[in-house]
């Protein structure tokens, strides 16, 4: 390493000419080693992301290395043709969208924790039993409450959850969990891609005011043929027979519904600062994390009452709301960061403008648009949805409403491809995994695909 950094150093001097101070727009790195270098190695992080089921090194460890060398090595060019607040402003912006999605995550990671700690899932497992759900029935009714839920709640919060409820049911039966964790991913983000505030895609549109809002219900059609595809596929796979029953009725433990109401009350509170106030949604959630604090210290300050509730004086510990943000999935919130970074990087460097630019000026519109979703299964449909919106091709509101589309339910076909399947892989480590995925990809390559044809044949008006 020590004989690669000056080697790198020399390199950068002569590969652009030296900008002026005053100089406020990006260079194009495109063509240039850095470019090159950047791929490779955001190439080679995920490469150790795919491989994370063998080799057992944790995802976050790959990708956060990759951001800062990226980032590293543009900074490099920069600084050495007087440019260096360009890139400093570049990252902080990207830092930025990182810290609303990690903070957003974070809370809904401590409520599920806490409602976990209340035995809420433990409960519902429980009940799903005495009704006498099969796992094909559980498989279903968890795929759709996910597509119902993710329009009001984002997608991402919503896989959270029903994946908790999954694997209370499901145990140690990796095969039903999996195919439940990718019918809920397929779910979710189909269920999100209607709603103005159930994606961060649909966000990004909405605010542009390419589409106004009742217009993405549009969408809800071709949304439910995207997951109905691959779940009726799916269907075949799922084990005819029913969970494991327990004699033992469990009971929630105190403040359990009410932990339920907070969170509720947040998710309201999140889509009502955005859809009202146009404050982002984090503000509402974190503001929601401050109901769930209060309604702690009340339970600590009351802890005793916990006790006489299970049975047990001085066997209960007094509810921790920092234990329950310690028990984050950490490795997920720091990969985050890596992926954010890392394309940050390089959409900075040029890439996705350039490929964007390629697409809507070569291909057309509506291959182009289909080509959005399948590229934001492999990068990050965020940055890849920004891009189109930067170039702000001349379409007409069918086109727009296709790529919202495509570029919701895209991410399903990879467990890398959206916020959802990546949370839902360090959720359920070992039973849901990137292979896992990868099995059933063509079956949701097929819903891709049916629910492309049939927006095209509904919403027919709006090309």
């Amino acid at each position: 390493m020590k004989r690669i950094i000056p080697v790198l150093v020399l390199l950068s001097i002569p590969g652009i000419t030296t900008a002026s101070t005053a100089t406020t727009e990006p260079l194009d790195l495109t063509n240039h080693w850095v470019g090159y270098a950047a791929i490779t190695i955001f190439i080679l992080a995920y490469a150790f992301v795919m491989a994370e089921e063998f080799t057992h090194l944790r995802k976050s460890k790959p990708v956060i290395l990759a951001a800062g060398l990226i980032w590293g090595l543009i900074a490099l060019i920069y600084t050495n043709n007087g440019l260096p607040h360009i890139v400093e402003t570049a990252i902080r912006h990207n830092f930025l969208e990182y810290a609303e999605l990690m903070l957003f995550l974070l809370v809904a990671m401590t409520y599920i924790n806490a409602l976990d700690d209340r035995r809420v899932f433990d409960a519902l497992r429980t009940w799903l039993i005495m009704k006498g759900f099969s796992l094909r029935q559980l498989f279903w009714l968890t795929g759709v409450l996910a597509f119902f839920i993710s329009p009001v709640a984002d997608n991402l919060t919503t896989a959270l959850l029903m994946c908790a409820v999954v694997l209370a049911v499901g145990g140690n039966n990796t095969r039903f969990v999996s195919l439940s964790c990718i019918n809920i991913v397929v779910a979710a983000n189909a269920g999100g891609a209607f709603s103005p505030f159930g994606d961060i895609t649909t966000l990004m549109v909405w605010q542009r005011n390419v589409v106004d809002f009742w217009t993405f219900f549009a969408l809800f059609v071709p949304s439910l043929v995207n997951f109905l595809v691959p779940a009726t596929i799916m269907h075949f796979a799922i084990p005819e027979e029913k969970p494991v029953s327990h004699d033992d009725k469990i009971i929630m433990m105190r403040g359990a519904r009410r932990i339920m109401i907070l969170f509720l009350l947040t998710i309201i509170t999140a889509v009502s600062f955005h859809n009202f106030l146009n404050l982002p949604p984090v503000i509402g959630m974190l503001t929601g994390l401050a109901y769930l604090q209060f309604f702690g210290y009340y339970l600590r300050k009351t802890s005793i009452k916990d006790a006489e509730h299970a049975g047990q004086m001085g066997d209960v510990v007094p509810f921790d709301i920092f234990s329950k943000i310690a028990r984050a999935e950490w490795d997920t919130l720091l990969f985050f960061y890596g992926v954010v970074l890392c394309v940050g990087g390089l959409g900075f460097i040029g890439y996705l403008a350039m490929t964007s630019e390629l697409m809507y000026t070569q291909w057309g519109a509506t291959n182009a648009n289909v080509a959005v979703g399948i590229l934001s299964a492999i990068v990050d449909n965020i940055p890849v949805m920004f891009a189109v919106l930067s170039m702000n091709p001349d379409m007409p509101v069918g086109q727009w409403l296709l790529v919202t589309l495509t570029a919701g339910v895209g991410g399903s076909m990879l467990s890398i491809g959206s916020a959802a399947g990546v949370a839902l892989m360090g959720q359920a480590r070992g039973k849901y995994t990137f292979f896992s995925h990868l099995r059933w990809t063509p079956a949701i390559i097929l819903g891709y695909a049916a629910s492309i044809l049939t927006h095209q044949w509904l919403n027919a008006a709006y090309y």
